[in-house]
């Protein structure tokens, strides 16, 4: 075989294995679209609702997911087995997870700096005083919160879902709910509105999860992309992201808030 075609040969073959093995990431740049797995995927915004702040705060991460990878954010549900994962859809994947979890080998698993725990907030006069008191009393908590069934399940709760976190929090403050429950990270900052003082009565935080970024593990490009991304949600990014949140979800409430304080 003469030099010309054995290099060509070869670059041929090259390209062949660098588009087999190109990352997950790349494609997603080339496609300008961003499949991005959430554990809750809230329903789309329609002329005439009202604009409610999604409850799952990863929706933060996945708009500037696709803001750094110049690309529209798909969001799509995350599977209980994470089996899309191995396939086409999502590219990448915004979970909560153990902290002492092991990883799937397949999966690349970067940490975006935000964890949370079950926080229980009610009025200052309630009688509850620990998490087995929410037996029997009406506990509201949020579509898509991952402590929908578990407040049931452990202590018995009568559980009432609302369709976000400024429908549970009304609830409670009009009396409709002994105790919401959400993130620790957001209710702690909540709590420090002199509006929320009433409602500042609080359980202990429990079953504690770390919010990651996870993709498939077949390109080391992918970890560094993945990491770069990451490294922008430091305590500043935090704190901004933390506090719109919270201002946004108690602005929903003070405009629903037609009847007084529940005494």
């Amino acid at each position: 075989m003469r030099t010309l075609d054995r290099f060509m040969l070869l670059a041929s073959a090259g390209l062949l294995i660098g588009a087999a093995q190109a990352g997950v990431l790349d494609d997603a740049r080339r496609s300008e679209t961003v499949r991005i797995g959430l554990d809750h995927v809230p329903p789309p915004y329609k002329a005439g609702m009202k604009f409610r702040t999604p409850e799952n705060i990863a929706t933060v991460l996945a708009e500037d997911l696709a803001t750094q990878w110049k690309g529209k954010a798909d969001l799509q549900p995350n599977t209980q087995d994470r089996a899309a994962l191995k396939g086409v859809r999502p590219d990448v994947m915004l979970t909560r997870v153990d902290p002492a979890q092991t990883g799937a080998a397949d999966l690349i698993t970067v940490s975006t700096g935000y964890s949370a725990g079950a926080m229980a907030i009610m009025r200052t006069d309630t009688t509850i005083r620990k998490w087995e008191d929410l037996q029997g009393r009406t506990v509201c908590v949020s579509a898509g919160s991952p402590y929908v069934g578990t407040l049931s399940a452990r202590y018995a709760a009568i559980e009432k879902v609302m369709p976000a976190p400024a429908d549970a929090l009304l609830a409670l403050r009009t009396g409709q709910c002994d105790a919401a429950v959400h993130d620790d990270t957001l209710m702690k900052a909540m709590l420090k509105l002199p509006e929320w003082k009433k409602f500042s009565a609080q359980l202990a935080p429990v079953s504690r999860r770390a919010l990651v970024l996870q993709v498939r593990g077949n390109d080391p490009a992918d970890l560094a992309v993945a990491r770069q991304a990451a490294a922008k949600w430091n305590d500043a990014f935090w704190a901004n992201a933390i506090k719109k949140w919270v201002n946004n979800v108690a602005f929903e409430v003070y405009l629903d808030q037609n009847v007084p304080d529940c005494h």
